[in-house]
């Protein structure tokens, strides 16, 4: 993958300071540094502001100005600094329309991740997804997965921990193997039952444990469309916020083209020649549409159609 155009979500430019976040002083005073950043994220939306020919940026403000609408249990997520600047994401899900009353009234709203995608900035993006994934996480993990106990937040927000059993919760992340199934000069692309008629992507599971990445791709072809696949080639990675998904890319080279899809999993599958992919990356194939630019399946089709 060309690094130099990080693919969307990737790219984040931040220091992550790792070796900070278990420095709770040394936290509080990045709080309290007039110079850092705090992003608001309301019940999974980002805060973000109007740019320039309809563009947006994320809605950093400066601290003092949005901590009034958090619950006094708020999550507080340490992102890392800019600048030497530490930057945070706070959870505001316990305000009411924040963006139309209050301190943030008039400055800017708050988007759906997936819309606003296309119109950030990649580096706002993949800082916008680290802090989405953060706060996601401690709103489903809040109680420990050993005991039941309510857990608190520990290091700047890279962990929970619980105060009856000691047990450490980290974030995680899940595996998604994402695949373009090519034969010669053809590549096998999909509709998911729940996507609109008209949207073919690239296939993708969960890898599963046990499995390496090889073998997830070659399963999930096999168990979604009934094709084997032999050959397979990795291309780049992604994160992907929603909740909290690493996307790999990968080739999967097949012998056959003949398809027998699981209903359960999807609606549809055909092969797309080289041409029809670039037609539909660019919206030029009739009453068919593929995957937006923000998506690793676009860059996946990108890739292999030229």
């Amino acid at each position: 993958m060309n690094t130099s155009h990080p693919i969307p979500f990737s790219g984040n430019p931040l220091d992550r300071a790792g070796e900070k976040r278990a420095d709770a002083a040394w936290i509080d005073e990045q709080r309290r540094d007039p110079g850092s950043l705090v992003l608001p994220m309301w019940r999974g939306q980002p805060f973000v502001l109007a740019g320039q020919g309809g563009k947006l940026e994320a809605g950093f403000l400066h601290p003092g100005l949005c901590e009034s609408l958090a619950a006094s249990d708020a999550v507080s997520v340490f992102l890392g600094l800019e600048s030497g600047h530490g930057v945070f994401a706070l959870d505001i899900s316990a305000a009411e329309d924040p963006a139309n009353s209050g301190p943030l009234a008039g400055l800017g709203e708050f988007r759906e991740l997936r819309g606003a995608a296309p119109l950030l900035p990649i580096k706002d993006l993949a800082i916008v997804g680290q802090a989405r994934a953060l706060i996601d996480w401690h709103q489903r993990h809040g109680f420990c997965a050993k005991c039941g106990t309510p857990t608190v937040v520990g290091d700047a927000g890279y962990k929970r921990v619980c105060p009856a059993c000691s047990t450490e919760h980290f974030p995680r992340t899940d595996p998604v193997v994402i695949m373009l199934a090519t034969n010669v000069e053809a590549c096998l692309l999909g509709r998911n039952k729940n996507w609109p008629a008209e949207f073919y992507s690239a296939l993708a599971g969960f890898a599963e444990p046990g499995e390496t990445i090889e073998e997830a791709v070659r399963r999930e072809l096999f168990e979604e469309a009934g094709v084997r696949a032999g050959s397979v080639t990795y291309h780049g990675s992604q994160p992907w916020p929603f909740p909290s998904q690493l996307m790999i890319g990968c080739f999967a080279e097949c012998d056959s083209r003949e398809v027998m899809i699981d209903l359960n999993e999807l609606a549809d599958a055909r092969w797309f020649t080289r041409d029809e992919a670039r037609e539909l990356l660019a919206g030029e194939l009739p009453g068919l549409r593929g995957p937006l630019p923000f998506a690793i399946a676009y860059h996946l089709i990108k890739a292999w159609a030229g």
